[in-house]
């Protein structure tokens, strides 16, 4: 079920060799300076810095908005190469980083998505190989064995490398996959393909809470977004349109011939907010994505992003009545913020009547979830010095 690597001979196994990130991308680690991320100002001393420092405050509030059910977030686009995967890993570390919370992204591209690229891979393990498994999956140890997380904290569910098997990922499948990881993860974000009618769509946009349509600083790009409005709104899914995000994704460096302020102009009038993310080198690298090495005005970008994603938290719980009418949270179930643990309680439910995720989890490096416990599914493996328990 379960892959280390791709074997030789396999489809993708010349590609994982030749192609990886470790050959292809010049170390800049060494010469570039890690930027700061948006929540911490770089400089207290810079003009309006008091301001500029608390509208950051109030908006890392937000992004750290209580989620006491899971929150689905679908990324798509009819275009491709508009940078969809890309607004996925960033959105989704950014998320990650911001909230020290479970989130995580999936690939639901029936044509051989990329989003397992964008982190370094620690499983060879697929979506097909989870929806295959999930019977016998029981708690977030037993999911966390097909997924790769990020320094970030976001956990990417990969898909296969090949078009032919990456095409039977259907609707029911989808559902499934969703069903299972929403008892885990209070945080979804789905990277589409770039149709609207394979079998999967139907589900990614029947059970997504947030929108975010992608596009580029382009005629031909802002088109395409747009006709994608048109038509979610013409079958259906005029709410969450109207509620939806538009991202202007700087994929590839671009003058001055293109009059980005109208294409902002145009989706301000048909969605919630719109977002522009400037161009940058390490982006567009297509490689593992690391924040740190994100240009600052894109880190900030995509913590504009967050912050406006995180304002329809609120709405979509209260929709299932975990909040008040007055869109506030009930007191009783507030859970303690990052670093205030609150014996006990977890989003709002009795420890032994939690969903399956807290808040944090707790984090060791390499993986993120706590060591292997007896009583989740597994018994503990036998290592050096380890000896059967006497029977009685």
């Amino acid at each position: 079920m379960q892959q280390s690597a791709p074997q030789p001979g396999s489809l993708g196994y010349t590609a994982s060799v030749e192609l990886s990130s470790d050959r292809l991308l010049q170390d800049k680690r060494r010469n570039k300076q890690r930027s700061q991320p948006a929540s911490r100002p770089a400089s207290r001393f810079k003009i309006g810095g008091k301001a500029a420092e608390a509208e950051r405050m109030q908006k890392l509030q937000v992004i750290r908005t209580p989620v006491l059910s899971c929150y689905r977030i679908a990324v798509i686009s009819l275009k491709g190469g508009v940078g969809k995967t890309t607004t996925t890993t960033a959105l989704g570390a950014t998320l990650a980083s911001e909230r020290q919370d479970k989130v995580i992204a999936i690939d639901a591209n029936p044509d051989a998505g990329t989003l397992g690229r964008r982190v370094r891979r620690e499983t060879g393990a697929t979506i097909r190989d989870l929806v295959s498994a999930i019977p016998y999956l029981n708690s977030y140890m037993d999911i966390r064995r097909f997924t790769s997380q990020a320094p970030s904290g976001l956990e990417i569910l990969a898909n296969d490398v090949d078009p032919a098997v990456s095409t039977t990922f259907n609707d029911e499948d989808y559902r499934q996959v969703i069903d299972v990881l929403g008892k885990q993860y209070p945080i979804i974000l789905t990277d589409s393909g770039t149709g609207l009618l394979y079998s999967a769509m139907r589900g990614v946009l029947d059970l997504a809470d947030q929108l975010i349509i992608v596009s580029t600083p382009s005629v031909d790009g802002a088109s395409s977004a747009s006709t994608t409005l048109d038509w979610l709104a013409a079958h259906g899914y005029g709410d969450l349109v109207q509620r939806s995000v538009t991202v202007i994704s700087g994929v590839r460096e671009t003058g001055r011939m293109v009059k980005v302020e109208d294409i902002v102009a145009h989706f301000r009038t048909r969605c919630r907010g719109v977002v522009v993310a400037p161009f940058d080198e390490h982006l567009a690298a297509g490689a593992e994505l690391d924040l740190d090495l994100m240009r600052p005005k894109t880190r900030q970008a995509y913590f504009e992003l967050a912050a406006l994603i995180a304002e329809d938290f609120a709405r979509a719980q209260q929709e299932q009545g975990l909040w008040t009418p007055d869109g506030s949270m009930p007191p009783h179930m507030a859970p303690p913020l990052p670093g205030q643990p609150q014996p006990g309680y977890g989003y709002g439910y009795p420890q032994e009547q939690q969903p399956g995720y807290g808040y944090p989890p707790p984090v060791q490096p390499g993986y993120g979830y706590p060591a292997q416990q007896p009583g989740h599914g597994r018994p503990p493996q036998a290592g050096p010095g380890w000896q059967q328990p006497p029977q009685r």
